[in-house]
């Protein structure tokens, strides 16, 4: 029997063998790939590198003039100033406000003062520093959960189950934010805070906003009215019913079993007179609530300050800007040249 099993085991022992051999050179083949990518990458590096030293001449003279350039026109531009203001727009008004930013926006990269002066009643000198105009929402995610869970109220059962928050995220338009942020650019560090007034003023003077504000101030009055009618009546049938206590326990003698039971009636009914009671209050807080945020057509939720910032960051200004399209543009035209050479070489190559 041991002559018979031999055969097997060196059978195996071949298996094996070849086995281990395809591993091993598929790890050669793995780590040969690998150092090829390093060679690959090492030989683009250095051919970098002799680029740059062949034209270091060229891209230095064209950063030392873009240098030059830029420097000068930061000294004529002089500071730049930011300001921002955060507001909350209300009865949709937030589409009309991102029109006039746009409106005053497009006045000033065109640079017609005399238009933007009458737009912001400001004087054509005041308008003249006024670079640029823009708005952008302003929203964090609790904000977002928020406007979610305000969304998701307003729609019946079956909608709510094929809507999550994530495909609301998807859908979420920046205007829809209760929040956005005007900022203004400018070489006058003061005029943000006197353009504020005409900003606000213009949705405020719109007709439309006029008439959707007072509706709404009608309903809410009428709101509060009826919520003090129902206090009222709370406070009456509250009121009632202890009198009907009292009643019952000074004449206990006379039918007590229903006595008893019209006192246990009474009991639980000012019990479920508390409870509305206390959804009573919690509706007139946030009546309250809505009242006070829906008191102007804007909310300034933050004003401009009386000064702005200084906005001369070293990747705003002219001389990196303009450094770095010249070193930019110099590297094109090298490209673009040695790219030629490169294919009248390979077409020489091909016709001799």
């Amino acid at each position: 029997m041991s002559k018979d099993v031999q055969p097997q085991n060196s059978s195996e022992e071949v298996d094996l063998g070849q086995l281990f051999k395809l591993i091993g050179n598929a790890f050669n083949k793995f780590f040969n790939f690998i150092a090829s990518i390093f060679k690959g990458l090492f030989h683009l590096l250095i051919l970098l590198l002799l680029f740059l030293q062949k034209h270091f001449i060229k891209f230095a003279i064209a950063g030392v003039i873009g240098l030059a350039i830029g420097f000068y026109l930061d000294l004529r531009r002089g500071d730049i100033y930011e300001s921002s203001m955060v507001v909350e727009p209300n009865f949709n008004s937030v589409q009309q406000l991102y029109n006039n930013i746009s409106f005053y926006n497009e006045l000033a990269q065109a640079q017609d003062s005399t238009s933007l002066a009458q737009a912001l009643k400001i004087t054509e000198r005041e308008a003249a520093s006024i670079k640029k105009v823009f708005a952008e929402s302003y929203s964090d995610e609790n904000q977002k959960v928020k406007l979610f869970d305000d969304f998701i109220r307003q729609l019946d059962t079956n909608t709510i189950k094929v809507i999550d928050f994530e495909s609301y995220l998807k859908n979420f338009n920046s205007l829809d934010a209760r929040f956005h942020k005007i900022t203004v650019v400018s070489d006058d560090n003061t005029i943000a805070k006197k353009v504020q007034p005409e900003i606000v003023s213009s949705i405020s003077a719109n007709i439309y906003f006029k008439i959707q504000k007072q509706t709404s101030d009608e309903n809410l009055k009428l709101q509060d009215s009826l919520y003090n009618k129902q206090s009222q009546e709370i406070d009456s049938l509250q009121k009632l019913y202890r009198q009907v206590m009292i009643k019952t326990a000074e004449n206990p003698g006379t039918g007590t079993s229903i006595n008893l039971a019209d006192n246990n009636i009474a009991q639980n009914r000012e019990l479920e007179l508390i409870k509305q009671m206390d959804l009573l209050k919690e509706n007139i807080v946030e009546l309250n609530e809505e009242k006070a945020n829906k008191a102007n057509i804007i909310n300034v939720i933050s004003d401009f300050p009386a000064r702005g910032a200084r906005a001369n960051s070293l990747f705003k200004s002219y001389k990196f800007l303009i450094f770095t399209g010249f070193i930019s543009f110099t590297l094109l035209i090298l490209l673009l040249l040695e790219l030629n050479h490169f294919l009248k070489s390979y077409k020489n190559s091909k016709t001799e």
